[in-house]
């Protein structure tokens, strides 16, 4: 034999099992994946990688091959306990696994879902986590997975937890650091009742819960102690405030550190899927000068939604008082903030908001297109491993997969009727609001400013291009807490509301010409300097059947407010409509009142004998006067940073914006009678 030919040969030999020919095909209607250990070596270790070759099946059967990548297992119960295995490959470079609008990135997961017979309760908990305002919800694609030409059934790509773009996308630090570097961001942080980390290297205890906290970014092999030790005081500091005297203070107690939606949607998440772990294993993040922190992503849901023999049937309790982690894991804060009243009303009214936007349809929804997905796979999965065999913890065991699937979807449908009393019974209010009386009619909180959101649309009212000008018109635009121009109080004036928007101008109907229940309508509603006697400022709040939602008509045209078209597009008209019996059916005529902010400002300035004060708002970042005879406010006020340089001025009968300045201290400088009048201020 030519000696060439016998060298090509035996170097054949010595090539990975992956480079010798093997058909790839789909194994059902899901994408496949076939993964090759070089040599066929087992995966023992979720320490350690070997190195394999993947090929990819797609939906259409195109083929895509991955070499030199690496395989480990994954997980801790998952990979000690179950038969069937989760997996974490890594790229031998950053590669867009799942495609466009998914991360680039070289680490992936497999899971296995093992302990979950329906496969898709992680799934579902990310897509509700991406119903609610959680910005970062891992990755979920569903696949065959062939090991070493073995079949090993349906797995779930997902993402690894880690700072990255489409991932945690936080700032991501120097490395290595310089005196210059800023160590405030960012961080990925998680509650770890496992406590795979080191302590005082990778990981903290928190000094009043003995908390556990596994610092996943900076990377274990890249943190150093300023690091470590900035975030666990910032950590430190945050249960210092939830368990001090002042906790439910806003700007003093616990919420000074937390992004309060984040917190409330990942909270809600976890009483929503019964998740018993979630305060066990509870990731959070801090972004770069940003003092807050913010809660998510959700993660490791398979034994969620009443699938743990160990808790019996959840349906019908709070994971705050039964769920694991009161001594190795952060429930203790939770029950903390459930003593707060603002928490306890803020949860409800996030709750039912989630619930009017049409929660539990979306619920029903997601299951049911995920049992379609999964349908033609999980035969063959259950073939393998078993459909009535237990795997983990599960309460029950059935005999087929749509069992299992109705189990799940009975259990979500209780849970989220249940939720709502629960709720409401933590603040006393039985299952009403408590901006309603006995009678039904709204009672607003004078302490807060409103969202108004059309239960069509789910948009709010706003002022056309921000304007705060009279005769702007008002429009609806999608709901955002940047937005001051979206916050309205409601003022009582007789039987009768006042809706004043942030700016100090009223909500008014325009309508010229003869108008009543019927006629004369289509104008678009504007603001207005505001006047108590105007019949056109003047509104009746009328609530729909038993409903949260509401009517709301005005005194001089009787006309009912109405969203033009029932569009969600941004800048649509709010327009002065017909009052008829459609408005118990029409969604463009109803509306909800969230609570937006509270009008808290304290006063930094109150001279004497002089009868004016100047505050600031800090949760609305204005600076504002206000005074007894507002004729007065006449002059000029100048804000000035601590270097002397002016940065601003407003006349003391408007207000100063302070969002766009940076944290620091400020001195306002204004004249009175002719006497310079100063006042410091602190921006955090």
């Amino acid at each position: 034999m030519n000696h060439k030919y016998l060298l090509i040969a035996f170097l054949s030999l010595l090539l990975p099992l992956s480079s010798r020919a093997t058909e790839y095909v789909k194994r059902s209607d899901l994408p496949c994946i076939y993964i090759d250990t070089w040599n066929s070596a087992s995966i023992t270790s979720k320490e350690t990688y070997i190195y394999a070759d993947l090929h990819y099946v797609d939906e259409q059967g195109e083929v895509t091959a991955y070499d030199s990548l690496q395989i480990r297992g994954r997980g801790n119960s998952t990979w000690s306990k179950m038969s069937k295995k989760s997996y974490r490959i890594k790229f031998k470079q950053k590669e867009k696994f799942l495609g466009k609008g998914y991360a680039k990135a070289k680490s992936w997961t497999l899971l296995a879902n093992a302990g979950d017979k329906t496969m898709f309760r992680n799934a579902l908990t990310m897509m509700i986590g991406k119903y609610t305002s959680l910005e970062f919800n891992p990755a979920y694609k569903f696949v065959d997975l062939v090991l070493n030409n073995t079949y090993m059934g349906t797995y779930q790509i997902s993402d690894q937890i880690q700072v990255k773009k489409k991932r945690v996308n936080v700032a991501e630090q120097d490395y290595p650091l310089t005196t210059e570097s800023n160590i405030t961001g960012g961080y990925l942080l998680e509650v770890d009742g496992f406590k795979d980390f080191t302590f005082g290297k990778s990981g903290f205890y928190t000094s009043n819960e003995g908390v556990p906290v596994n610092v996943h970014y900076p990377d274990d092999d890249e943190i150093v102690s300023r690091q470590l030790y900035y975030i666990w005081d910032h950590v430190q500091a945050f249960e210092d405030a939830l368990y001090s005297d002042d906790f439910a203070d806003a700007e003093k107690g616990y919420r000074a550190y937390v992004d309060t939606m984040s917190l409330l949607d990942w909270y809600l998440c976890t009483e929503i899927s019964a998740n018993i772990d979630g305060f066990y294993s509870t990731y959070f993040y801090k972004e770069q000068d940003d003092p807050h922190l913010y809660w998510g992503p959700l993660w490791d849901y398979d034994i969620a939604y009443g699938n743990d023999h160990r808790k019996g049937d959840t349906v019908e309790q709070l994971m705050v008082d039964v769920g694991y982690g009161v001594d190795d894991g952060c429930r203790a804060w939770f029950e903390q903030m459930w003593k707060d009243p603002w928490f306890q009303q803020a949860v409800y009214d996030r709750y039912v908001k989630l619930l009017n936007k049409g929660l539990k349809n979306y619920v029903v929804n997601a299951i049911d297109s995920l049992q379609r997905l999964l349908y033609e796979s999980q035969q063959l999965n259950y073939a393998k491993w078993g459909i009535s065999t237990k795997a983990y913890h599960e309460r029950v065991l059935y005999s087929s997969y749509d069992q299992y699937v109705s189990d799940l979807q009975t259990y979500c449908d209780k849970r989220l009727s249940f939720l709502k009393t629960a709720f409401a019974e933590r603040i006393g209010s039985g299952d009403d609001d408590d901006d309603d009386d006995e009678s039904g009619a709204f009672v607003p909180d004078d302490d807060y400013f409103y969202h108004i959101i059309n239960v069509g649309s789910l948009t709010v009212f706003d002022l056309a291009n921000q304007s705060t000008t009279a005769g702007t018109a008002v429009c609806a635009w999608q709901e955002l807490s940047t937005r001051e121009t979206q916050d309205w109080k409601f003022s009582k004036v007789g039987d009768y509301f006042a809706i004043i928007n942030r700016c100090g101008l009223a909500l008014a109907d325009p309508t010229e010409g003869y108008a009543d229940a019927t006629t004369g309508t289509g104008w678009h509603l504007e603001i207005a300097d505001y006047d108590g006697t105007d019949d056109r400022q003047l509104w009746t709040v009328k609530r729909v059947g038993t409903t949260d939602h509401f009517n709301i008509i005005n005194k001089h045209t009787d006309h009912c407010v109405n969203l033009s078209g029932g569009s969600n597009a941004n800048g649509t008209g709010i327009i002065s409509y017909t009052n008829d019996a459609k408005n118990t059916t029409s969604n463009n005529r109803q509306w909800m009142f969230e609570k937006s902010t509270k009008k808290t400002s304290t006063a930094i300035y109150s001279p004497e004998p002089e009868e004016y004060a100047l505050a600031y708002d800090a949760q609305g970042q204005r600076l504002h006067f206000g005074s007894a005879t507002p004729d007065q406010l006449t002059f000029t006020a100048t804000v000035f940073n601590a270097s002397g340089q002016r940065v601003g001025s407003f006349r003391a009968d408007s207000e100063f914006s302070t969002a766009s300045l940076p944290s620091g201290a400020y001195v306002v400088s204004w004249t009175v009678g002719g006497k310079r009048r100063t006042a410091k201020l602190a921006i955090r």
